[in-house]
């Protein structure tokens, strides 16, 4: 057995238990059915503030709030006083909507009086824009798009303060769209984002049980793009450009069926049609989604290529922000509305690897494309699908200024959405950041705390902080597909029974105040095969790039401190692994820091692995970025010594490499 085949062999191994995201149902056909039939969610998100954030992921939002998020308004005009949607004359369609989706959320979870005034002048302007026959926002508009994202911002707003104006206005809203559909349907955005209204459409459903609601529902499945029946048989194998979309002549099907962010869109739709009026074939189709994206376009940080259309799974292929917040609000969706626990593992790896990744420590720029191999920014020609020059720069707003509009739901969804409930009157544990829950069971007021440095340490404790009496109920627990030696422990005591990886753990007894439930996640280093044979390196939910020098260059200045940035590297970056054969995963050495830090930065990352490499003088550049991973196993340099490298993770990273080759012993 040669080195590669027995390296692949013991990574197939290694791989078994994530074998969850692959597993599907036979390939699904469309469907189009007479009559709805609306199923309730497996799980029921929580309302917003039910979460607050504590530790790290606190810090986390409080740099975002003291970024952009907090001060775009002051000098961005598309977000400014002048939006169409404060009633000025100015940006009209997606813009403030977008930058409402986010805003609001981090808000409430940080309790900030100044952002909640901030957001409640969107809020009050877009309640009082309903025209006697319903329709709503700015007159200029007259794309049904914006009011999607809108409807989504007052569903978190209304559970939050329990406004009485909202699901009236909801209700109105959609009697209206439903009687102007024929005339006016569906088109580009919209008829490719459809599902985003299911949402709000169930949201009130469940409220009223108003039946117009769900035809409503059947007009718009009626009308938008069948994306169960594109992943069916899916087209695009092949990375895309703008002659095979044909976008020299302008927007096309094909381009939008392509994009990057509507597909990530698009990751919830055949479910949320599937319980709203669709089959059980449509709730299951998201395994052949996630299936052929993996196939085709997947990379290493838990997303796949969109730069800004599928481009394939070199590392040096670039995922838009857009995309990362909108495939984790999906996963959210996905993880509520099945109950599986392998979406908590894809939405945990796209949270604490992609959407840090993609800003620099202080969130004051960001970038629109982030590559997983990506060793220089700058205004340069890339090997880009179909995305401009400036795509990867730090900045305000570089190549096109959607995504900081919308960049800003990321982490604020994630916060709020840790927790959830399950029909059964019990609480669950989706995904892990350090929090504190605070909702009833029952009649009974019980606020749990969630003591943790998770994802940089294994160790989860859960405290029954305040209960004002003993109430029974199950608390279940999220085990990963990766964690096969996780150990619970209930008042110091072991659990009888062993959790499993990749399902949701249920202790259900009396709880009383005081109790502590601690779970354990042994995070072992796992190496995973990808492009041309290379590898990366995974540690619990979290990726890991090698850290590189950087010397960051003002590229242009704006205001504030949103000023736009290159950065290059300043250490060599073109290195290969030494891993044994038998175990490679023993070729690593862990070493923990303080957690105190500015986590997601090169200087304060929480957790390094040290491992040896080789310079590789045959890896170059390529059309700027890193060259495609020479393929594994590549022949030890003449003359060249072993050297100790250093990885962080993904999300601290602002250059790195996280797809290596793999140099033959």
């Amino acid at each position: 057995m040669t080195f590669l085949s027995r390296l692949v062999f013991s990574l197939t191994v290694a791989l078994l238990p994530l074998r969850v995201y692959a597993q599907t149902p036979p390939t699904p056909t469309p469907t189009a059915p007479k009559s709805a039939a609306f199923q309730a969610s497996a799980f029921q998100m929580m309302p917003l503030g039910a979460v607050k954030p504590a530790g790290w992921l606190q810090r986390q939002l409080r740099i975002q709030a003291d970024g952009l998020t907090g001060h775009l308004d002051e000098f961005w005009s598309d977000v400014g006083p002048n939006s169409a949607w404060l009633g000025g004359s100015g940006e009209g369609w997606e813009r403030g909507p977008y930058y409402l989706d986010g805003l609001l959320p981090l808000s409430y979870l940080l309790d900030d009086a100044t952002l909640k005034a901030k957001a409640q002048k969107w809020i009050d302007w877009t309640l009082q824009s309903q025209r006697p026959d319903g329709a709503i926002g700015p007159a200029k508009n007259k794309d049904w798009w914006p009011n999607m994202l809108v409807l989504k911002s007052l569903m978190q707003y209304q559970e939050a303060t329990g406004d009485k104006r909202v699901v009236p206005f909801m209700e109105k809203y959609f009697a209206y769209q439903s009687s102007q559909l024929a005339a006016n349907p569906l088109h580009e955005w919209a008829k490719y984002r459809w599902a985003e209204e299911l949402l709000p459409i169930r949201w009130v459903y469940e409220k009223t049980k108003n039946p117009q609601l769900l035809t409503l529902a059947q007009q718009l499945a009626g009308q938008g793009y069948n994306w169960q029946q594109m992943y069916a048989q899916f087209p695009f194998t092949e990375p895309t450009s703008v002659e095979s979309l044909g976008l020299s002549k302008g927007l096309t099907n094909k381009s939008l069926q392509a994009h990057g962010v509507n597909n990530a869109m698009a990751l919830k739709m055949p479910a949320l049609w599937g319980m709203t009026g669709g089959t059980t074939a449509d709730r299951q189709s998201i395994y052949q989604q996630i299936k052929v994206l993996d196939q085709y376009h997947g990379l290493p940080n838990g997303m796949y290529s969109g730069d800004e259309h599928f481009s394939g799974r070199n590392p040096s292929q670039g995922i838009e922000l857009c995309a990362v917040v909108e495939a984790q609000y999906s996963y959210e969706q996905l993880l509520a509305l099945l109950g599986d626990p392998a979406f908590g593992d894809r939405l945990e790896k796209i949270t604490f690897n992609a959407l840090p990744a993609t800003f620099d420590p202080t969130m004051w720029a960001h970038q629109y494309d982030q590559q997983p191999n990506q060793v220089l920014v700058s205004k340069a020609k890339r090997q880009w699908s179909t995305n401009g020059d400036d795509s990867n720069v730090y900045g305000l707003e570089p190549w096109f200024g959607c995504c900081t509009a919308n960049m800003h739901q990321g982490w604020p969804k994630f916060a709020a959405n840790l927790w959830m409930a399950s029909p059964d009157g019990g609480l669950v544990a989706a995904a892990y950041a350090p929090s504190e829950l605070t909702t009833q069971v029952g009649k009974t007021d019980i606020t749990i705390r969630e003591e943790t440095d998770y994802p940089f340490r294994d160790n989860i404790r859960l405290v029954v902080a305040k209960s004002a009496k003993k109430v029974t109920f199950p608390l279940r627990l999220r085990i990963p597909a990766w964690a096969d030696k996780a150990t619970v422990t209930v008042n110091g005591k072991p659990v009888a029974d062993a959790p499993k990886a990749g399902t949701f753990y249920q202790l259900k007894r009396r709880w009383q105040q005081g109790d502590v439930v601690e779970l354990r996640l042994p995070m072992d280093v796992r190496v995973q095969p990808g492009y041309n044979q290379s590898v990366s390196v995974e540690r619990g939910p979290l990726v890991y790039g090698l850290k590189l020098g950087e010397q960051w260059d003002k590229l242009r200045d704006r205001p504030n401190q949103a000023d736009d940035y290159t950065v290059r590297a300043t250490t060599p970056w073109n290195y290969g692994l030494l891993l044994p054969s038998a175990n490679p995963t023993n070729a690593f050495q862990v070493k923990e820091l303080p957690t105190t830090g500015v986590v997601f930065s090169p200087d304060s990352a929480p957790v390094e692995l040290r491992v040896q490499g080789m310079r590789l003088p045959e890896w170059q550049m390529a059309q700027n970025s890193a060259g495609p991973p020479p393929a594994s196993p590549v022949a030890r340099p003449a003359g060249s010594t072993p050297e100790t490298l250093t990885l962080i993770p993904y999300g601290a990273t602002n250059l790195r490499i996280t797809s290596f080759p793999v140099v033959r012993p």
